[in-house]
């Protein structure tokens, strides 16, 4: 099965509802660049008038995630992935229409590759920034993510 923003936003429905009904969705996503939208509304807003942090944080947590799910299906292994840390940067209000973008996929399979070949969990740090619709950067997050091949059992 290919992964695909439909496929994604399906994903979203049933295994992360409230990233759904926040708004969030995957726009396009390719070897290298994963894309999410959210659009501020009354639903997802903080009591200053712009969209809350942690809707912000959902859509970017996706771009990034979104890329790691699809390079661990193409190595055809069994393995987990977990976010450790993660950092945030608000440089503006989001209000309108927000685009997360991370453009980090090609860290990725150097990661898989080594974790594969030594067994040992790797770990990788991957970056999105979410603009509003004039270009402008409202804010920036990474994400620190632990992948470790798995115990055939």
């Amino acid at each position: 099965m290919e992964i695909s923003p439909s496929k994604l936003n399906s994903f979203l429905f049933f295994k992360l509802p409230s990233a759904f009904w926040s708004g969030v969705r995957v726009k396009s996503i390719s070897a290298t660049k994963c894309e999410a939208t959210v659009r501020h509304k009354w639903f997802n807003q903080n009591p200053f008038k712009s969209m809350y942090f942690a809707v912000q944080a959902m859509a970017a947590e996706l771009t990034t995630g979104a890329l790691m799910m699809m390079k661990i299906k193409q190595s055809g292994k069994n393995i987990s992935m977990l976010v450790a840390n993660n950092k945030s940067n608000f440089s503006k209000k989001a209000t309108g229409l927000i685009t997360f973008t991370c453009n980090d996929g090609h860290l990725i399979d150097d990661a898989i590759q080594k974790a594969i070949a030594t067994g040992e969990g790797q770990t990788i740090w991957m970056k999105s920034i979410g603009v509003n619709t004039k270009g402008e950067q409202v804010s920036e997050m990474e994400f620190e993510w632990t992948i470790k091949v798995k115990d055939k059992q």
